[in-house]
């Protein structure tokens, strides 16, 4: 990373805040903050939106909260600002998101001789901010680092031009800017692609969990050409709107991910992808997935609109609730097969569904019982955004075993039924997922309580080498019981 230069008496150092400090935009910060806050959020925003931006910012300062200690910081932009007041500068942060957050970002880090922010009547942006600092400190009198397009007018009567991960299009403005004015132009480069961390954010890992619409078909028999694509089908367009849920629940999210210690490393929290990408990607999403759903009828849109519906309260408010929130995850599962049924037409069985939901709280119980033992490990009382106290933990843990018991009980129930007769020649070696799916649980509850539990069960039963094995000898019993 380059180092200031030998530095003038009268010369100081401005920063901007967006982009350039931190790896997000306050904008979308608070905007998400206040929406996870209150789902009436978006409505008090546009209403002020209708008085200009500055009047936005003002009111989302109202309504949200946001804690400068766990904003991702530009280290490359930190360590220049030490570097450049070790050296003898000053350095001023001018920003044009609120003065609020601007003074508690200051406190936060401690660098800052003078803070400017906006309020609720003037914006300090563009050609606005540039008139504030050439009346503040002298044209060419001060360096500024800066990030976007809207800094041309400021860097145009800088001293020296300090660019910030430009794009090929900016950084080209700020060289012609520099044949012209003869300004001084310095980069600091931190690049990070964006293709991946917007991959990463859409969970293609937890896409697994829609091959649950695969079930209908494969319970039933019916391996028609039809119901198959129909079915893959009905994936894919689970899979796009469960992204959309994804990215949506992590843009709500983004306080308890920063205090999480894996998933402050999510693509948003992280500060990798831009909250105004998240932003769009959730209707963007939505959308293809509504596309690919569209053939499949009326019925697989209802149960489709129902799994959004839910899983968006869930996202704003039910995760927050003791047991509701273990319920709705084992609804959410149930939904998936459910939507399967829909898409194909085939009748779902009602040993599948008692099935599902037991087995399915069983997989969400163990997820918090596996958030539980991370706060136990750190010393924390209660889990961040939850309704759990680590005292809850014993409790949680039995809640996962028995509901897992039950839904091997009812397993053993389907196998000695008359459907399982007609379905398969040889049912009595059925007998043998029982067993299989008892130990399977049993361990899974065991793990977690020694604290080895991925945050998502079904990600770590995907990896895990005994579950993969487990999973290998139900699919071969199944296909000794339909075959000899």
């Amino acid at each position: 990373m380059n180092k200031p230069a030998q530095l003038r008496a009268d010369r100081i150092l401005v920063v901007d805040l967006d982009g350039t400090l931190i790896r997000s935009d306050m904008l979308f910060e608070s905007f998400w903050s206040a929406f996870s806050a209150r789902w009436t959020a978006p409505l008090q925003v546009v209403t002020s939106l209708l008085r200009g931006k500055a009047a936005l910012k003002q009111r989302l300062n109202e309504l949200a909260h946001v804690d400068a200690a766990t904003l991702p910081y530009n280290e490359d932009v930190v360590d220049y600002i030490r570097d450049y007041r070790e050296s003898g500068g000053k350095v001023a942060l001018v920003t044009a998101s609120n003065k609020n957050y601007a003074d508690d970002i200051a406190a936060h880090l401690g660098l800052f001789d003078e803070v400017h922010g906006s309020d609720g009547q003037h914006n300090l942006k563009g050609e606005n901010k540039a008139v504030f600092l050439r009346d503040r400190f002298g044209e060419g009198n001060y360096d500024y680092i800066g990030d976007a397009e809207a800094d041309i007018p400021v860097w145009k009567s800088a001293g020296k031009a300090i660019v910030v991960d430009p794009p090929q299009s900016l950084a080209r403005m700020v060289e012609t800017l520099g044949t012209d004015h003869g300004t001084e132009i310095e980069h600091i480069t931190d690049h990070r692609p964006a293709l991946r961390p917007a991959l990463k954010a859409m969970r293609p890992h937890q896409w697994l969990k829609n091959m649950l619409v695969f079930l209908p078909l494969l319970m039933a028999h019916e391996y028609t050409s039809a119901n198959v694509m129909r079915s893959l089908m009905a994936f894919v367009a689970f899979s796009m709107v469960a992204s959309s849920v994804y990215v949506l629940n992590d843009l709500l999210d983004l306080a308890s991910d920063r205090a999480h210690p894996r998933k402050k490393l999510r693509p948003f929290a992280s500060g990798d992808l831009p909250l105004s990408s998240g932003t769009w990607l959730v209707p963007a999403l939505l959308f293809i997935g509504l596309i690919v759903a569209m053939p499949l009828g009326p019925d697989f849109l209802a149960v489709m609109a129902i799994y959004y519906v839910t899983t968006t309260a869930y996202s704003l408010y039910l995760k927050r609730q003791l047991i509701i929130d273990i319920c709705t995850l084992a609804v959410l599962y149930a939904i998936r097969i459910i939507a399967g049924g829909a898409a194909t037409g085939i009748p779902l069985s009602v040993w599948l569904l008692a099935f599902s939901v037991f087995f399915f709280f069983s997989l969400a119980a163990v997820k918090r019982q596996a958030e539980l033992v991370d706060g136990a490990a750190t010393g924390k009382v209660k889990a961040h955004g939850r309704g759990y106290h680590v005292d809850d933990l014993p409790l949680v843990a039995a809640m996962a075993a028995a509901s897992g018991y039950v839904s091997v009980m009812v397993m053993a129930l389907y196998v000695n039924s008359p459907a399982v007769r007609e379905l398969y020649t040889a049912p009595t070696l059925l007998w043998g997922v029982c067993l299989v799916l008892l130990y399977w649980v049993s361990r899974m509850v065991m793990l977690t309580h020694r604290g080895m539990m991925h945050d998502d069960p079904v990600v770590f039963a995907v990896k895990d080498r005994v579950s993969q094995i487990c999973g290998l000898i139900i699919l071969g019993i199944a296909a000794a019981s339909s075959l000899l």
